[in-house]
């Protein structure tokens, strides 16, 4: 009796080309030349809210440094009783604030009064040229209300005088004199003329703008070897301002924008323009900025490359894949990359091919590290061998492709973008202004026509030592 043989050549031959066929279907699930629809990269917004509390000895070094010696002068004051005087107002020391409430501001104005007091032209003028001189102290306290408008202009739109701080009498001529009244008028007068009446009081745009020049100038980041230039666009500008009884002044500052990039090659010169001050509700201490970041598909095949190239993965006893080559490009949400490879036998025989691997990029926060999931691949091959190879070993294959394909990014980011933790602190002659806590994660992965945009988002909080 003759024994059946199940495995002649021609079965064998139909057995491969039956296992071929279903690989080939199986297959069909993942098209490299498929057009699919492409996800939407969300738009990045940006948002900086810091919270000051100045104290009063900041701002009343502020006043004393700010303001003249010489505050006004005044010719030809009559006096009454056929008496004229000429004075100069200055300052006599250190100018001191009280807050009242949150938003009255009391003030001790230290005042030097100096000059002459004599008779009015003709009469006994003639007779009597000499002038009594006159150099008295004050210390008037009054209150008063700021207002920053919208336009940068810090206002004082009421003004009291609570107190004179002193009695101006002396005697000219045998006459006895009392200048409290004049000087009170005087100095309401004053009050009336170059502070109540006049919105625009003092600029602080300027102060503003110089701080803004050195936080919006644009700035230059290198990450993995892409140079990079951003710069803050800001939408708003708000703030709101309190004071704190025995403490100081409370500031919210908020500033919303969003952050553009530019090529290397085409940085703007100047920062944007400061837009106008608008109420803030925000009280958080925050820094939240997005900056857009996009690799192209070529840049991003020589960072794969970079990385993966020349690395050699056993397959079975026999056989080790080598990636050679890499491209990548968008399939649909998720990202393509055919791999070029040659895979070494130990007895000879290579086999090339290409492998076009699907996964979605995800950055893991906690171990800082990039790593490609939801993998899936097909083999693209003229080699028999290799197919049938690649859809016995397959899940082989997906496990060491899983592993391998992970990126450490903590250190590239955190390295490349340093500079900007050094562009957000200031040093002002008022204070220094430093940012804590700065972390920089990616906030998403989305394949792009042209390449991979990589949203980053950069966190902290701030830290004010004020002088």
């Amino acid at each position: 009796m003759t024994v059946p043989t199940f495995f002649s050549p021609t079965k064998r031959s139909l057995l491969f080309c039956l296992v071929l066929g279903l690989l080939a279907v199986s297959c069909k699930t993942l098209d490299p030349s498929a057009s699919l629809p492409l996800t939407t990269v969300p738009k990045t917004s940006s948002v900086v809210n810091v919270p000051l509390d100045i104290p009063f000895t900041t701002l009343t070094a502020v006043a004393n440094r700010s303001t003249p010696n010489v505050l006004f002068k005044q010719r030809g004051m009559d006096l009454g009783n056929g008496l004229v005087g000429d004075f100069e107002f200055s300052r006599n020391g250190k100018i001191q604030f009280r807050a009242l409430d949150q938003q009255r501001l009391e003030v001790v104005f230290p005042l030097k009064i100096q000059g002459e007091v004599g008779l009015k032209p003709g009469g006994l003028r003639n007779l009597l040229q000499s002038k009594v001189p006159i150099n008295m102290s004050l210390v008037p306290v009054f209150v008063i209300n700021p207002e920053l408008q919208s336009n940068w202009y810090l206002a004082i739109p009421e003004f009291e005088l609570l107190d004179l701080g002193g009695k101006l009498r002396f005697s000219v001529l045998g006459i006895e004199l009392d200048l409290s009244p004049i000087v009170r008028q005087e100095i309401r007068r004053f009050a009336n003329q170059e502070l109540t009446s006049k919105p625009n009081l003092l600029p602080l745009k300027p102060l503003m703008e110089s701080v803004w020049n050195q936080v919006g100038q644009p700035m230059l980041v290198e990450v993995e070897g892409k140079k990079t230039g951003l710069s803050i666009r800001p939408d708003s500008v708000k703030i709101r301002e309190y004071l704190m009884p025995n403490k100081g002044l409370h500031l919210d500052l908020g500033v919303k924008g969003q952050v553009q990039v530019h090529p290397s090659n085409a940085i703007p010169s100047r920062a944007f323009p400061i837009p106008k001050v608008s109420p803030n509700t925000d009280a958080s201490n925050r820094i939240d900025l997005q900056l857009p970041l996009e690799f192209t598909y070529g840049e991003l095949d020589a960072l794969i490359q970079k990385s993966f190239g020349g690395q050699s993965i056993p397959m079975n006893k026999t056989y080790r894949f080598n990636a050679t080559q890499f491209r990548t490009q968008a399939y649909g949400e998720r990202l393509g990359i055919t791999v070029a490879f040659t895979a070494v036998s130990t007895k000879g025989g290579d086999l090339k091919g290409e492998l076009f691997l699907v996964g979605r990029p995800v950055y893991d926060p906690a171990t800082r590290v990039l790593q490609v999931v939801e993998l899936d691949f097909v083999m693209k091959s003229g080699s028999a061998k290799a197919m049938l190879g690649t859809m016995i070993k397959k899940g082989k294959i997906h496990r060491q492709l899983s592993q391998r394909m992970k990126m450490p990014l903590g250190e590239t980011i955190t390295e490349s973008l340093q500079g900007l933790q050094e562009r957000l602190s200031l040093q002002t002659p008022v204070a220094n202004l430093s940012i804590q806590n700065l972390q920089i994660v990616p906030l998403g992965f989305y394949p792009t026509a042209t390449g991979l945009a990589i949203p980053l988002q950069a966190t902290g909080t701030t830290a004010i030592q004020w002088k």
